[in-house]
Formats: structure tokens, C-alpha cells, sequence
């Protein structure tokens, strides 16, 4: 199964997301990749820590060797390196993805990560693609390679005015090239279930009949605390209420 965490709006937690979910695949022994397709790289520290490095193969290599001509092109693999966690790899970000933005578009390589995941299938059980704030050339990528859509939703009125664009725009793609992309569900975040405006919004997107999942990822300081440490959730304190609720999370989805 392949998700893209996708939200056109910055600050939602697509990249700790993306990450949790995917430690806690890992951690169950699913055979575990993350495609991190932000240029800011998110995913890539919140995975690799210190250990991130210029030098290492990515995912910006990857599309820049499909303007190329060249004898054997590398395969989709040899962009992937390994985690300090057994069963979860890494296609690492790079600054050259906004390089080669443009080049890409216009050269018309939109099918290239959907290609490349056809191969990838047979060695990883999930695959979870991270995705810039924006829908862009490395954004519709996602959507059209993924079989299932993850939006991340903060329950703020700008995240809920964006969030029907967004539909609009997933649906699109869908229309237009990958019949099997589904939007799995909206994933509330940094939920303050004391606050009225966070419960009235939710409910309200509930009501509309929208797929709001459940449960609901809680606010807490210690999410900061996993980032600083990069240490998803299920392997810095696996017994904390907000990595039950991931764990939740993760386990509805299947």
C-alpha cells in the first residue's frame, strides 16, 4: 500500500505524520519506505538525525537522472538508504529538488515516481510519500504514483477553507490519471479536546460527511521533544498517550 500525506497549507504535520506513521509499520514489521519529496527535508532529519548527509543518494538524483541520457539508468533502489531502524528506509530530500522543478515540468516526467514505485512494491509492504506545502510538479508525482491519500487537518479556519480546494484538486487527479487514488481520511491534528473551536470544526466536517479518522492526534510538547531527538514517537516513548493514538491511527488505516 502506497500514501501520500499531502496538504497544500505549511504547518500541519505532514512530515511528523508521515514519519510516525511509518516507525510505527516498521516497528510492527512491515517492510517500511518513506519518499521525502519536500525540499525543506523534514522527514529526511526527523529519520536520519545527525547522520544526514549531502553525499547520500536522493530522491532529487533520482528525477535529475531522468534528464539525462545515459547507458543503464540507476534503479529507483539505489536512491534508498537504510534507517537506524530495522525495516524502515529512507529516500532521502535534497536543496536541487527546487532546481529542478522547472525542468521537470517541462520535460513532462510526471509518471516517473509512479513508474518507479511499480518495482518498489514487491520489496516494501507500505510506502509513505511526504509532500511540499503546494500542489507542484513533486505534489501531483505523489498523487498520481499513491493508491491512498492522507490529509493532515490542524482545526483552524484556514485549514478548513483550503481543505475543500484540496478535494477538489485530489479528485481531479484522480479523474485525470490514477483511478485508484482514494482519499483514506482527514487526520486531525494537535486536537485540544477542552477548546469549543477545535470540537465544533471537527464535528462540523463530520457532518458534512467528509472522512474525518479517528482518533484524533492529541497537542502535546513531547512531539517537539521526538523531533529534537529524531526519534519517532513508537521509539522514544512508546507507552505515551499520543504514540497509542498514532499506533490507533495506523492500525485503522489497515
Amino acid at each position: 500500500m502506497q500514501y501520500v500525506v499531502f496538504n497544500q497549507k505549511g504547518g500541519v504535520g505532514k512530515s511528523t505524520i508521515t514519519c510516525n506513521l511509518a516507525a510505527i509499520s516498521a516497528a510492527q514489521g512491515l517492510r517500511t519506505l518513506v519518499i521525502d519529496l519536500d525540499s525543506q527535508g523534514n522527514s529526511t532529519r526527523y529519520l536520519l538525525g545527525g547522520e544526514q548527509s549531502d553525499s547520500l543518494p536522493n530522491v532529487a538524483e533520482f528525477f535529475e537522472q531522468s534528464l539525462k541520457f545515459t547507458i543503464r539508468d540507476k534503479s529507483a533502489a539505489e536512491y534508498i538508504v537504510s534507517t537506524q531502524w530495522e525495516g524502515l528506509d529512507l529516500m532521502p530530500s535534497s536543496p536541487l529538488l527546487d532546481e529542478l522543478h522547472g525542468k521537470l515540468e517541462s520535460r513532462h516526467k510526471i509518471y516517473k515516481l509512479r513508474d518507479a514505485l511499480k518495482f518498489l512494491a514487491g520489496d516494501y509492504d507500505r510506502i509513505y510519500i511526504d509532500t511540499p506545502p503546494a500542489l507542484n510538479f513533486y505534489s501531483r508525482c505523489a498523487l498520481i504514483a499513491a493508491q491512498g491519500c492522507l490529509i493532515p487537518f490542524d482545526c483552524d479556519d484556514f485549514s478548513r477553507r483550503a481543505l475543500y480546494t484540496l478535494l477538489e484538486n485530489v479528485e481531479e487527479i484522480k479523474s485525470d490519471h490514477n483511478a485508484d487514488l482514494k482519499v483514506k481520511g482527514i487526520i486531525v491534528n494537535q486536537f485540544q479536546p477542552r477548546a469549543n473551536l477545535p470540537q465544533r470544526m471537527v464535528q462540523e466536517l463530520i457532518d458534512e460527511g467528509l472522512p474525518v479518522l479517528q482518533p484524533y492526534l492529541s497537542s502535546s510538547v513531547k512531539i517537539r521533544e521526538s523531533h529534537e531527538q529524531s526519534l519517532p514517537m513508537i521509539f522514544m516513548e512508546p507507552g505515551h498517550k499520543l504514540s497509542l493514538e498514532y499506533v490507533a491511527l495506523h492500525d485503522s488505516l489497515l
